[in-house]
């Protein structure tokens, strides 16, 4: 089931933003469960005291006390894969929403015509995440790897490196063997040594591949046209 935060300090767009998130989760035919928040003090104390997780948060960025823009903020390292959409009446926040890796920007002078296709769009994003691991069978352990952890996979000898927000794991296989036992589109060669996850790729600039977590991985130059195409592919399919 779906977890989702609706955080506003007017009663009326609380009301109104849960009405259409419920329409959405009924059209995406997605179990979901909405809590909301008239506090952003409120949600934060939830996060990260009572560690309630949220798989998506509608955030009014305009509130008294923590403004969303600084609520976003602390909640990211807590949840670092939740998707926020800011609802706000300021245009110039998009630049900043931006910064925070924020899934979108929806000006409340259009909450009513933009806002169920963003998230209707964050629901896709969501459930294509989940459920889906990757499996290291050993004969000493059996390590489930979610796909949605995976950040990049690389070349390390005889092994494959996973990497994820949370450590490395190695397989003994080829990458080519690791890539044909995903059978994902998410994933892609950017090097004859490296596989990304381009649902954590923010950017590619100065021929790398930019993360969310910073991290910067070369692309070469024989993949660059390859990869630029098959990211705008993958993203036009799904959202």
């Amino acid at each position: 089931m779906l977890r989702i935060a609706i955080c506003d300090d007017e009663e009326k767009m609380v009301s109104l933003n849960a009405e259409i998130t419920e329409q959405c989760l009924k059209e995406a035919a997605a179990a979901g469960e909405i809590k909301t928040y008239g506090s952003s003090d409120n949600l934060l104390y939830d996060i990260a005291e009572d560690h309630f997780f949220f798989d998506l948060i509608l955030l009014d960025i305009e509130m008294p006390g923590v403004t969303g823009m600084e609520l976003a903020a602390k909640i990211k390292p807590v949840l670092p894969d939740v998707k926020i959409i800011f609802i706000t009446s300021h245009i110039e926040y998009a630049i900043d929403a931006f910064e925070l890796s924020i899934f979108r920007y929806v000006p409340k002078s259009e909450l009513e015509k933009r806002l169920p296709t963003a998230v209707t769009d964050a629901l896709k994003l969501i459930l294509l995440e989940e459920g889906r691991v990757y499996t290291i069978r050993t004969s000493s352990r059996l390590e489930r790897i979610p796909y949605k952890d995976i950040l990049y996979i690389e070349r390390d000898g005889k092994n494959a490196r996973i990497v994820t927000a949370s450590g490395v794991s190695k397989v003994r296989s080829t990458l080519q063997g690791v890539y044909d036992e995903l059978k994902a589109e998410e994933f892609l060669f950017i090097d004859r040594g490296c596989i990304v996850n381009m649902i954590h790729i923010m950017q590619i600039s100065s021929g790398s591949a930019v993360l969310k977590d910073g991290t910067r991985l070369p692309v070469s130059r024989s993949h660059l046209a390859e990869v630029k195409e098959q990211i705008n592919n993958y993203w036009g399919r799904h959202i």
